[in-house]
């Protein structure tokens, strides 16, 4: 994934043209730096540089490469690496040394205290996401309700924010990662205030074992029903339980969907981000899940039994996501063919949440009509 920079001189800045001038290593370098830096590539995308100062690192990016080594500039304490990218895209990634992970110090766009976030100059703007710092520490939600659940055993805390007075209940699977990684409650006060979301009512749901609670026959959806929706009913938030939405990512999405097909008295309203649509019963006996039936589990109830009345179902999958596009692919298709009223988007990223977020606004209004 690296394209090496040249051998380094005395000369020009080797790295001018990503507009970073001076002497690599040098205070007034480093002063300056700001990373990553794009610049178009010859053979169309992207070369980006990304810069860390002190140690032998390389990149983590999450689910669109492989780890990529950085190489040092002559004997000084620069350490840089240039890195093609493709056009639209938007990336989670953090600096790997040892054993330990870290944000980048010269990226203003963090998500969470070890990742930051890039972005290709033409990925789409996601206008009503605010720019946090790694070290930046987000907002929780006043009301925080203690569930202690009887169906799935131990304790979690749910956060409970109302958008523009309160309204539907959106539900927010793995609601951890949208606290305290990704402002959703910002996110959406901004989108209301910008009159593109209707007020809602936003539950964060956290999980504790995302491959156990979102798998089919878990026990999640009984225990929404009957344990933490009565909790926000009886909370001090206005919480309208009609219009529910289901918003989920991956192994979230797949059971959001699994919900609206099995539950439909409960879930009529989704939002699916990357939905894990390989899974079946026999996926972790195969070497690679990927390479079960098109559609996984969820593509064959459908064919087999169709989708419930009423069912709206917005997807979104990046579209860097090539092996997954295949199985969101088939039960887009299916879920539309079982009549339900379906929205088919493709977000500029891989399998990332940085990528989804403008998606996961976007469709929730769509679902509210």
């Amino acid at each position: 994934m690296t394209e090496h920079g040249p051998a380094p001189s005395s000369g020009s800045s080797p790295f001018a043209a990503f507009g970073l001038h001076g002497a690599p290593g040098t205070d007034a370098f480093w002063a300056a730096a700001r990373t990553p830096a794009p610049a178009p590539a010859r053979e169309g995308g992207w070369l980006t540089l990304f810069l860390w100062r002190g140690s032998p690192a390389s990149i983590g990016f999450e689910s669109w490469s492989e780890p990529v080594p950085l190489r040092r500039w002559g004997g000084t304490d620069c350490w840089y690496a240039k890195v093609p990218m493709p056009e639209r895209l938007r990336v989670t990634y953090q600096f790997l040394v040892d054993d330990t992970a870290y944000a980048d110090p010269f990226n203003p766009a963090g998500a969470g205290g070890d990742r930051s976030i890039a972005s290709t100059p033409d990925a789409p703007a996601q206008p009503h996401w605010p720019v946090v710092g790694a070290d930046d520490v987000l907002p929780l939600p006043r009301t925080r309700l203690r569930w202690t659940s009887e169906r799935l055993g131990g304790r979690r805390t749910v956060g409970v924010h109302p958008v523009g007075g309160g309204g539907p209940v959106v539900l927010l699977l793995d609601g951890d990662d949208w606290l305290h990684l990704h402002p959703a409650m910002a996110a959406f006060d901004s989108a209301f205030a910008a009159r593109e979301m209707p007020p809602v009512t936003l539950v964060f749901l956290p999980a504790r074992d995302r491959a156990a609670e979102f798998g089919a026959g878990s026990g999640l959806w009984e225990a929404v029903r009957d344990e933490l929706l009565p909790l926000v009913a009886e909370s001090d938030v206005p919480a309208d339980l009609t219009r529910m939405v289901v918003a989920g990512q991956s192994l979230g999405g797949l059971s959001a969907v699994n919900a609206a097909l099995e539950y439909p008295e409960l879930v009529s309203r989704v939002a699916c981000q990357s939905g894990s649509f390989w899974w079946t019963p026999e996926a972790g006996d195969l070497a690679d899940p990927f390479d079960g039936p098109a559609g996984g589990a969820v593509a064959a109830r459908l064919r087999k039994r169709g989708g419930p009345a009423g069912l709206s179902i917005a997807f979104d999958v990046g579209e860097h996501e090539t092996r997954m596009l295949p199985h969101c692919e088939r039960v887009e298709a299916l879920a539309r063919a079982a009549g339900a009223t379906v929205r088919v988007s493709r977000s500029a990223s891989g399998h990332d949440r940085a990528g989804w977020r403008h998606a996961l606004l976007r469709d929730v209004a769509w679902t509210l009509g």
